[in-house]
């Protein structure tokens, strides 16, 4: 069948060639691991042990702070030594668990759910938010959430993102090669606990190794592999839902509003992990590349791990490194230092020379509509950045700000350099700040 794809979007270097090839490796567990306890949308999870005490892989040591929250879990064996803030991904320290490495790995006993084709739903989805699964493609929502839609907006399709757009990253691809099967034995378990008739996996067709293995492997079932246009942001949920069902999401809707749920390929891998062998989320697989990585890959990472030990590993200089950036380069975010460590939601780590790491003066808008023809929400750019330049916030909320998925598209086709990104932002935080004023 011909390429799906939808409205917008751009066509950025992907920069995929060094690491897509390469299979992934297991990092050894540092001495001591850095553990958030806020690394999910939603309240922080509260911790569980004190200070002193003796952990084990696997084990709780953070419970869900509500229903939008997810348990943390040790990713080593140790002793806590404490918690406390500590510098986060996101620019601001966070509350975290530091827990010193005895170097045993001894694990907590976990037990899987023996049938899950049998098991009860509301059993199968306590076994997914016990183990912490959040979602994995960087938004990190907790996954049994997602997995909870209100009783009036029934699922009909359940759609497995392998579209991977984000240039740089190959995580999602290597998942798809060589944990091919567990992968979409998540994905029927999903789509069990929705009770949705339909699953569908959607990928781009830069990946033909993946679609071919991902092909054979639902050869026996009833899910359909679809190929996708070379496109970005051909994996946001909006446009994979646009180019696979042709429907669209209405405006401050989500998905399920029309009987679709999204979920990410690592995602279903670690509900796999969790419903058939009891296993936490204490481990994630990652990309590291960048033009200052000597040693690029794809790595198992123990989550906790500080982001300094992954560079050191693949024998980056940090005094050539310009930009260090968690995540991908067009919705990721750069880092002051490396002194972060690795959550549920990291999936690359690019770091660059200091000769790509230059930031341009912006130049005034020209009005030539490039950001507008990108922007794969039909928003228009220009206008929102114009009232956060003018702190017309009002304004701002009736030009749709909100729908603005921060994908990045319009600040990379903009000939003027404006950062439109980073002042939808600001304009998206001053209208939640008015709404939590008057609620």
């Amino acid at each position: 069948m011909s390429a799906l794809t939808f409205a917008g979007g751009i066509h950025p270097a992907y920069h995929k060639d060094r690491t897509s090839g390469l299979a992934v490796q297991a990092i050894p567990a540092p001495q001591e691991v850095i553990i958030p306890l806020s690394q999910h949308i939603g309240a922080p999870a509260k911790a569980c042990v004190e200070p002193g005490a003796a952990v084990k892989v696997g084990q709780m040591i953070a419970e869900s702070g509500g229903f939008v929250s997810a348990p943390v879990h040790s990713s080593v064996s140790g002793t806590m030594k404490a918690i406390e803030p500590r510098p986060g991904p996101m620019g601001v320290p966070v509350l975290c668990a530091i827990i010193e490495n005895d170097g045993t790995d001894a694990a907590e006993d976990t037990a899987g759910t023996a049938d899950w084709k049998t098991a009860s739903v509301a059993d199968l989805r306590q076994k997914i938010q016990s183990c912490g699964v959040v979602g994995m493609g960087g938004a990190t929502f907790p996954t049994h959430v997602k997995l909870s839609p209100p009783p009036n907006k029934p699922i009909d399709t359940v759609i497995l993102n392998g579209a991977e757009c984000e240039p740089f990253l190959t995580a999602d691809h290597r998942i798809m090669l060589e944990h091919t099967a567990a992968m979409v034995e998540g994905l029927q378990i999903i789509t069990r606990i929705l009770d949705a008739k339909h699953a569908v996996v959607g990928i781009e067709v830069n990946k033909p190794d993946a679609l071919d293995a991902v092909r054979s492997a639902c050869a026996s079932t009833d899910i359909r592999v679809v190929p996708l246009q070379i496109k970005y942001p051909q994996g946001g949920e909006k446009q994979l839902i646009s180019a696979v069902l042709r429907r669209e999401v209405p405006s401050g809707g989500l998905p399920m509003d029309v009987g679709v749920v999204v979920q990410n390929a690592g995602t279903a891998r670690a509900v796999q992990q969790a419903v058939t062998a009891g296993r936490p989320l204490y481990e994630r697989i990652l990309t590291v590349t960048g033009s200052a990585v000597p040693e690029p890959g794809n790595f198992l990472v123990r989550i906790g791990t500080p982001v300094a030990t992954l560079l050191t590993h693949c024998g980056v200089s940090a005094d050539r490194m310009g930009r260090l950036i968690l995540g991908g380069p067009m919705m990721g975010f750069a880092q002051r230092h490396a002194d972060v460590p690795v959550t549920k939601g990291t999936s690359g780590i690019l770091a660059f020379l200091e000769t790509e790491s230059a930031i341009l003066p912006p130049m005034a808008c020209i009005r030539c509509g490039r950001c507008v023809r990108a922007c794969p929400m039909r928003l228009v750019p220009s206008q929102i950045a114009a009232c956060c330049d003018h702190r017309l916030f009002s304004h701002a909320r009736a030009a749709d700000a909100m729908d603005c998925m921060e994908c990045g598209s319009c600040a990379h086709e903009c000939p003027s350099r404006i950062p439109l990104v980073q002042k939808i932002r600001l304009v998206k935080a001053e209208i939640l700040a008015a709404r939590r004023k008057t609620a």
